[in-house]
């Protein structure tokens, strides 16, 4: 091969790589970190109170939230305790409850929350709605995580945690999360 061509040849190669990464860089959006969520129920790394678990009324804890995104269209959250232990392997994460859909300007969760405010997915009990913490032994971490999107998600009659997540993907432009604690007596 002549050098000429060979240096067309290569640049051709790295001006292709180029435009891959680029179009990658454009199509990933940055995910911004902006937004808090919380709960008039417990703090930050806290204890969840027994009224919102398995051990007592088992509703979901009031949850607010702030620095949403201007131009997003819905929220999801997220509810899972990654220190779930399965005879199977050695961890794995447990899903207590997928909400998506919902209003960006709701600021918040009330206890209690009934599925009218958003579209629910099916949690590891294969059950929609909230299921609270549960553990069967020790302290287990429990993250709500809130992610904020750019678009509305279809209904997709009750999916699962990967069904959702694979739809909400290049669509989250934010994303917050609170962790509660969590051991039975």
């Amino acid at each position: 091969m002549k050098p000429n061509r060979l240096w067309a040849v290569i640049l051709g190669i790295v001006l292709a790589g180029s435009s891959l990464v680029v179009a990658n860089l454009l199509s990933n959006k940055q995910v911004k970190n902006s937004m808090l969520i919380s709960s008039p129920s417990f703090t930050q790394n806290q204890m969840i109170p027994a009224r919102h678990t398995c051990d007592a009324e088992n509703v979901s804890p009031p949850l607010v939230w702030s620095g949403v995104p201007a131009g997003t269209k819905s929220l999801v959250l997220i509810v899972d305790d990654p220190d779930a232990p399965d005879p199977a392997a050695p961890r794995m994460t447990w899903i207590h409850w997928l909400l998506y859909n919902i209003p960006p300007d709701s600021g918040g969760l009330t206890e209690g929350v009934s599925d009218r405010l958003a579209l629910q997915g099916v949690n590891d009990w294969q059950r929609t709605g909230y299921s609270g913490p549960c553990p069967p032994i020790g302290k287990h971490r429990y993250f709500f995580k809130l992610y904020a999107l750019d678009v509305l998600l279809p209904d997709m009659r009750h999916p699962g945690q990967t069904t959702l997540e694979k739809a909400m993907q290049g669509h989250v432009v934010a994303r917050s999360e609170l962790v509660g604690l969590y051991q039975r007596r």
